[in-house]
């Protein structure tokens, strides 16, 4: 199966917009809202939310990064992970913490996440935000809003490439094998 765009720009600044309004109908607003990005290609996309809110609430949310590299369960079987930056705005403790990423897979980064953000103080909750949610989960865990449902393949792959990083905003599929 060769590569087929399933996202393009206009589509993944939709789902971004509605996300963020998702998120401020669900918690009532923004007070003791905290998002937070996954490296890497989660913290462009939580950039974007906290600019949709502003935009129609008026209101800033702090927006912070997090690096679970350290917290994950394959961390020596592998190759080896890059060390990134954590950078949290504020002290989590009391916040409603909305994770941010891209794509919501197996669930081990999430739970990943989950850890090191529990290290950083106590939230009063924590919530998930995805662009993409593809299923095959090995862990309990479900996003509380969704950009888009993409069944897939064990062997497919979904990339998500956004300008910030790579250029361009679009969101593909392809066969692991054709990669």
């Amino acid at each position: 199966m060769a590569a087929r765009v399933i996202l393009a720009a206009e589509d993944i600044r939709r789902a971004i917009a509605r996300i963020a309004h998702e998120i401020v109908e669900q918690n009532s607003g923004v007070d003791g809202l905290v998002l937070v990005g996954l490296r890497t290609r989660g913290v462009p996309i939580a950039q974007r939310l906290q600019r949709a809110i502003e935009t129609f609430e008026g209101a800033a949310v702090p927006c912070g990064e997090l690096d679970a590299t350290l917290y994950r369960d394959d961390l020596f079987g592998g190759p080896m992970h890059e060390l990134r930056r954590t950078m949290l705005p504020t002290d989590v403790t009391g916040a409603k913490v909305v994770l941010v990423d891209d794509v919501l897979f197996t669930g081990r980064t999430v739970r990943a996440a989950l850890d090191a953000v529990i290290d950083h103080g106590r939230p009063s909750a924590i919530e998930l935000a995805v662009l993409i949610d593809r299923g095959h989960r090995e862990l309990p865990i479900r996003a509380n809003y969704v950009g888009k449902n993409v069944p897939t393949a064990k062997d497919e792959t979904v990339r998500v490439h956004i300008v910030e990083i790579d250029g361009c905003d679009e969101v593909v599929i392809a066969n692991r094998a054709n990669e």
